[in-house]
């Protein structure tokens, strides 16, 4: 008999879950990977920066599994809305939960509700075109970004870069013309560790260094780092790019970035919309962050929040409000129902840590599913609710409209499309779904 298996969510975790399916199961396996958007592979798609060309080619290897016999892409299919686990669990022998990490943790603090202080997965969201991102103009002088993880440095390169620099890459056109029209002319990026303490990796923080476009500083005080040896090579190398930044001399560029340690937001200022944050200075007392009543204020038009990321509950499953995941023993959460990645484990790791955590899923799965036979298919229930999958060949036509769009602007290899309606017109889905729904 075959094994059928839903995995849902199409990011990293959720492909690699289907590919160790397809590798440990010794007989016929089915799986189908459902996504509530359009387009397959998540974060890589969604959250990688655009000129980061090296990490996006990941899209190649997940798109070979997806193309792997016994695996289908069903885009537009949402838990909760078109479906329950009820149903997952009617027409398959186990369901896998990938639904990853998306939204940005909070800070706490007064003011955070204001308009103009907005979550930085928002802004990545925009800059990399997905669909439920909310639209930016950046008529503003000064931006903080809280926050110095990879994410963090993501959103500042983007802020400090012209155009003109990003014209080759996959970033949707409407985006590039709002950052050619940006005012921005100041950025900060605020730490409330120290330099030893920064998540950022050395590659990234080396490419802030090269920005043509900006003059970035920081100060001696901040980086200050009395004893190196017991540190890593990574932060003994972040710590002298930084260090190193502290005595540049600035060149007038048309942006400024000064990279901040040693300040927490206490109160983001404002009466109608943001104006600007309130900083206490820190320190550390037996490795936790304390405040030390000393205050600086600096001017903020717009506040990116980059302060991790967090799991959201999905309706009928299991979910933990402190730990923000899924609880789950090796992945499993209950009788057929398990659970990968972030959802799984926190936002830790890197896009490879998923291939491994889902390989220990699936055995975990795999010791307890067998295959039942005579279920109904998912095809026939979404048929009888009116829901029309996008499917794999439909996501290549979007991925050729978008090589097109690409062409037509005499850009790079891809341009994104921007919305649903966009990306469903470029393989007929819009009509199709105007006669399902008629």
């Amino acid at each position: 008999m075959t094994l059928r298996v839903a995995v849902v969510g199409s990011g990293p975790a959720g492909i690699y879950t289907a590919e160790a399916l397809t590798k440990q199961v010794a007989g016929p396996v089915e799986v189908d990977v459902l996504e509530r958007l359009p387009t397959p592979y998540g974060l890589v798609r969604y959250g990688v920066a655009p000129d980061h060309t090296s990490i996006k080619s990941i899209a190649n290897y997940l798109r070979r599994v997806l193309e792997t016999p016994g695996v289908r892409f069903l885009g537009g299919v949402e838990l909760g809305e078109h479906l329950s686990v009820e149903d997952l669990l009617t027409c398959y022998d186990a369901v896998v939960y990938c639904t990853g990490a998306m939204v940005d943790r909070t800070m706490g603090i007064p003011g955070e509700d204001l308009p103009g202080s907005i979550a930085a997965t928002d802004f990545v969201n925009w800059y990399c075109g997905h669909p439920d991102a909310p639209d930016f103009t950046l008529d503003v002088a000064e931006v903080a970004v809280i926050g110095v993880g990879n994410v963090a440095v993501d959103v500042v390169r983007i802020l400090a870069k012209t155009a003109e620099e990003l014209r080759a890459t996959d970033i949707p056109d409407q985006v590039l013309t709002a950052l050619a029209e940006s005012r921005v002319q100041r950025i900060h990026m605020i730490g409330r560790r120290g330099a030893a303490h920064a998540k950022f990796t050395l590659k990234e923080l080396r490419e802030l260094g090269e920005l043509l476009n900006a003059d970035i500083l920081t100060f001696p005080d901040e980086v200050a780092v009395e004893d190196l040896t017991d540190l890593s090579r990574q932060i003994r190398g972040n710590v002298d790019v930084l260090q190193s930044w502290s005595t540049r001399t600035p060149q007038d560029r048309p942006r400024r970035l000064e990279v901040r340690f040693w300040l927490r937001p206490v109160e983001i200022l404002g009466v109608s919309r943001v104006e600007g944050i309130r900083l206490e200075r820190t320190r550390l007392d037996g490795g936790r962050v304390v405040g030390t009543g000393e205050f600086e204020t600096i001017p903020a038009d717009l506040v990116l929040r980059s302060v991790g990321y967090r799991s959201v509950p999905l309706p009928g499953v299991p979910f933990s409000e402190q730990s923000m995941t899924v609880p789950n023993e090796a992945g499993r959460i209950r009788d057929r129902e398990y659970v990968a990645g972030w959802l799984k484990r926190g936002p830790t790791g890197v896009i490879g840590t998923n291939k491994s955590d889902a390989a220990e899923t699936v055995r975990t799965l795999l010791a307890e599913v067998t295959a039942e036979p005579s279920r109904p298919t998912l095809d026939a229930l979404l048929a009888a609710r009116g829901v029309t999958p996008v499917t794999y060949q439909d996501w290549l036509a979007i991925e050729a409209a978008e090589e097109k769009l690409a062409r037509t602007l005499d850009r790079g290899e891809k341009v994104k499309l921007v919305g649903r309606a966009a990306m469903l017109d470029a393989f007929g889905g819009s009509s199709q779904r105007q006669a399902d729904q008629g």
